[in-house]
């Protein structure tokens, strides 16, 4: 599993790199080798207001339709549109080309509230996966 120590983790297996204010978010690797081949994504609309723990999008893969969750809370200010022609690319770079969102923080702080990569790999290791 790869879990860059870099980036902060959501339990709903969303990872954040916060920057000046402004967090890129993707789903994790994990999360993409549970889906398997993804298919679709389906994007929010730039300037869409998201609130942490809420659903912000929805990814299909060859096995589900899985929803995935603001990690923070804000105002998406840039959506990945080439997900839109190549949704693949979440599973082929989760942590580079294919992230999902940037989201303009409301409060920078909200980040200290998720997890590091050694914590959500023991979450991984607790659920079993």
């Amino acid at each position: 599993m790869n879990t860059p120590k870099n980036l902060k983790y959501s339990s709903d297996h969303e990872w954040v790199k916060a920057e000046s204010g402004i967090a890129t978010v993707g789903i994790t690797d994990f999360a993409q080798s549970q889906l398997g081949d993804v298919v679709f994504v389906d994007l929010p609309e730039e300037g869409a207001a998201v609130t942490a723990g809420q659903e912000f999008c929805a990814i299909e893969s060859v096995k589900a339709v899985s929803d995935v969750y603001a990690p923070v809370s804000g105002v998406i200010c840039e959506v990945n549109a080439n997900l839109a022609d190549a949704p693949e690319t979440i599973n082929q770079d989760a942590y580079g080309e294919g992230w999902i969102v940037k989201i303009k923080l409301k409060n920078e702080r909200e980040t200290e509230q998720l997890l590091d990569a050694g914590e959500y790999e023991a979450l991984c290791a607790k659920e079993g996966h």
